[in-house]
């Protein structure tokens, strides 16, 4: 099968693609103050599963917000690690969406969800190893090749390993890249609150990783909990303010790679829209002392 990566299509870092500033996850509760403010933002990302119907007040507002702001989508729900084949309807779901409003990125997540017939609803970890790895690849390769356009894969937080493993997860994730052509969604919160769960050094993962391949940044905040040994244990909850330490982490990686498209997330407990505007407008202040 010719892939997309066969055909040597740019990486998406390297591809036109988001504007290199700070942008919200959109929510509806916020599409109306959008709309009547026009904040100075630099994109918003929307979860591509939220979407999938004809029609509704989800899409009268996405397109009129689509017209004045370039748009990131975000999915939830292919599986790209699932031992079972991808689900072609939702594939072509998704493909439908990117044709209609044609956004700036595409990304997923390092991870299933699904098994046969039955969706978990939510981000589950994967053994790595070598028939991970191929399934993986496979499966990035067709939803590039039916999208017709690179994406990003997103490192994922993580509360458990397996014993499985034969590759270490900076090395699974750089090898899918190079196989696929892929970019690399970098979520710095996901990297400190893995890191700090299985009791890593942060920077050293960051260092393992293809950062030359990353195509846009997440930022979002954690709660903390102790597991039964008594540890910290973090969780990866999007609901809360972004920490320091992840803040420290994001200064860290634009030193090193430049400016690069920068989303807040927050899914849980969403506060005020100038709540999550104060915290885009900190991301800009990092990203304007690394533009050229």
């Amino acid at each position: 099968m010719m892939t997309l990566s066969s055909l040597q299509t740019p990486s998406p870092a390297q591809a036109p693609g988001l504007p290199c500033r700070a942008g919200l996850g959109l929510k509806t509760e916020h599409f109306a103050h959008v709309l009547e403010t026009s904040p100075d933002l630099g994109f918003f990302e929307v979860h591509a599963e939220n979407y999938m119907v004809a029609g509704g007040p989800f899409h009268h507002y996405l397109g009129l917000i689509r017209a004045q702001y370039p748009l990131s989508l975000h999915g939830v729900g292919l599986s790209i690690g699932g031992e079972s084949p991808l689900n072609r309807d939702h594939l072509a779901r998704l493909a439908a969406l990117i044709e209609r409003y044609q956004p700036h990125s595409f990304s997923e997540h390092l991870a299933w969800s699904s098994h046969g017939p039955v969706f978990l609803n939510d981000l589950l970890p994967l053994a790595y190893d070598a028939a991970t790895l191929n399934r993986v690849c496979a499966h990035v390769d067709q939803v590039q090749d039916t999208l017709k356009r690179p994406m990003l894969l997103e490192n994922p937080s993580t509360y458990l390993q397996f014993e499985r493993s034969t590759l270490d997860e900076t090395d699974f994730i750089s090898e899918v890249i190079r196989r696929t052509g892929c970019g690399l969604l970098l979520d710095v919160n996901n990297v400190y609150v893995s890191c700090i769960n299985h009791q890593r050094d942060p920077q050293a993962y960051l260092d393992a990783l293809p950062l030359h391949a990353v195509g846009e940044i997440h930022l979002a905040g954690f709660a903390e909990d102790t597991d039964s040994l008594g540890d910290r244990l973090l969780i990866d909850d999007h609901g809360a303010p972004i920490d320091n330490a992840v803040w420290q982490l994001y200064e860290q990686v634009l030193a090193r790679i430049g400016p690069v498209a920068t989303l807040i997330e927050r899914d849980n407990q969403v506060p005020a829209f100038s709540v999550l505007l104060a915290e885009a407008e900190h991301a800009e202040r990092h990203l304007s002392q690394v533009r050229p």
